[in-house]
């Protein structure tokens, strides 16, 4: 690992004196527009950066950090409509480079994040027609290894899930695994026994599907959503989110719109799998026709467009029956004021404040029944809390914090060792949204997808 403040002096080293100047406002415009879109092409190892200066945040000094980001190669980053991983991975990339810290992405080479890129593969698999992304995602794990060898970053954060687990041991700094997807199979909770990485959960409801593994940190995902569109005159309109597969419950928000007597619109992308191909040609098309016009099906939009149809909505619908790690679908649709509609699964509860943001029903037949009640909520009252409760700026002060605890060493404890009281914090967490003592949801039947999981689809988020 580089040596803190051995590095030369750069624009972090100013004291507050020169700050407010002309020539150090130049100067500062100019460093970041030189380090803001430096894209390195998968063979340029080129020289190491230069160790971390000392910056300052507030009236505290505080370590700018040379910070390597591990995106799936799935989706560019960001992604110009779906992709929850890589959302995640640009608000936390911008984030970073706004407090001062030098930030290496490796992504695919249709991405624009800002900070340096190391290009993984040419162009995104997902939107190219292509599936295999594991071959990539190992490529993108060596070339982070051999340039951490060659000391170019002080921490490491992996967005690949399992492969993150591999790389930590190879690399001489600290690794923070961010896991996105489900972790309830059984030989996930092998693989993080005594893991050299330090783990972050989406949610303590995804954490305590894993009480056997060293949880560094529960952090909730956040995203920059006071610009969210907010319209004050709503349709009648019921709307879905997300993709089509059977666990999203796409059919279950068909349902619920006929039984309410509502138009649906459905905003959703089709996987490039077999699998999901053949499930949107014989089970999803089928429906949608069966559904004649009162079911409108939008493909997959723009974060803009995707927004503005959400906004004019009555209502959101996310049926799925399988735990969703997080949900940024309902953080999004919080912060347009539109109330949403679920299944109480997985990390929903964490989000969705029953009677206030929504409601929770048992299946297709109970959310249909709670939907005349949605005209009762505050929708201001909905956006404002929203976009304070997830906010982007949240999610990177809690991954600022711990990545500055690991490698100053202040407080980070042995990977090994990890910290038992989040398994506390994740259990009360629980019990409030009254899931205590279940690591799958609620008992309830119909509302849980039962059985362990596979992993999910590279770049998919809760």
């Amino acid at each position: 690992m580089g040596a803190l403040g051995a590095g030369p002096a750069s624009r972090l080293d100013m004291n507050r004196s020169e700050r407010g100047s002309p020539a150090a406002a130049a100067r500062e415009g100019a460093a970041r527009e030189a380090r803001h879109d430096h894209v390195h092409a998968p063979d340029d190892f080129g020289a190491p950066q230069a160790a971390p200066a000392r910056a300052r945040s507030g009236a505290a000094l505080v370590t700018a950090l040379r910070i390597a980001l591990l995106a799936p190669p799935s989706e560019p980053v960001p992604p110009p409509g779906y992709g929850g991983t890589e959302r995640i991975i640009a608000e936390l990339a911008e984030g970073l480079l706004r407090r001062g810290h030098h930030v290496t992405t490796f992504c695919s080479g249709d991405s624009t994040v800002g900070g340096a890129r190391v290009v993984t593969v040419p162009e995104a698999l997902r939107p190219s027609g292509k599936a295999d992304s594991e071959p990539w995602k190992v490529a993108t794990g060596t070339m982070a290894i051999e340039r951490s060898l060659r000391g170019e970053f002080d921490i490491i954060h992996g967005h690949l899930d399992l492969l993150t687990l591999l790389i930590a041991p190879a690399c001489p700094v600290p690794v923070i695994a961010t896991f996105h997807g489900r972790i309830d199979h059984k030989a996930i909770g092998l693989a993080m026994r005594g893991s050299a990485a330090h783990l972050v959960a989406i949610s303590a409801h995804q954490a305590a599907t894993r009480p056997e593994a060293d949880w560094a940190a529960i952090i909730h995902n956040g995203l920059t959503l006071y610009g969210a569109p907010f319209e004050r005159r709503r349709n009648d309109s019921l709307v879905f989110a997300g993709r089509v597969a059977p666990e999203k419950g796409i059919l279950d928000a068909i349902e619920v719109a006929q039984l309410s007597g509502r138009p649906l619109r459905i905003i959703a992308k089709v996987g490039t799998r077999e699998s999901e191909a053949a499930y949107y040609h014989d089970v999803f098309e089928p429906a949608l026709a069966a559904a004649g016009d009162s079911v409108e099906f939008l493909g997959e939009l723009t974060g803009a467009e995707r927004d503005q149809v959400v906004a004019s909505s009555y209502a959101m619908i996310m049926p799925s029956a399988w735990p969703e790690p997080f949900g940024l679908v309902a953080i999004e649709s919080l912060a347009c004021g539109t109330p949403v509609l679920a299944r109480r699964v997985g990390g929903l509860p964490e989000i969705l404040r029953e009677g206030v943001d929504g409601f929770f029903g048992d299946d297709a037949r109970h959310l249909a029944s709670l939907v005349d009640r949605v005209a009762e909520l505050d929708r201001e009252a909905i956006r404002e809390s929203a976009i304070d409760r997830f906010s982007a700026d949240r999610m990177v002060g809690a991954y600022e914090s711990l990545m500055l605890r690991l490698v100053t060493g202040e407080g980070a404890g042995d990977p090994r060792t990890g910290h038992p009281q989040l398994r506390v914090a994740a259990s009360r967490t629980l019990a409030r949204a009254g899931l205590a003592n279940s690591v799958h949801g609620p008992s309830a039947a119909g509302q849980v997808h039962e059985g362990p999981a596979d992993l999910d689809p590279p770049g998919e988020v809760g």
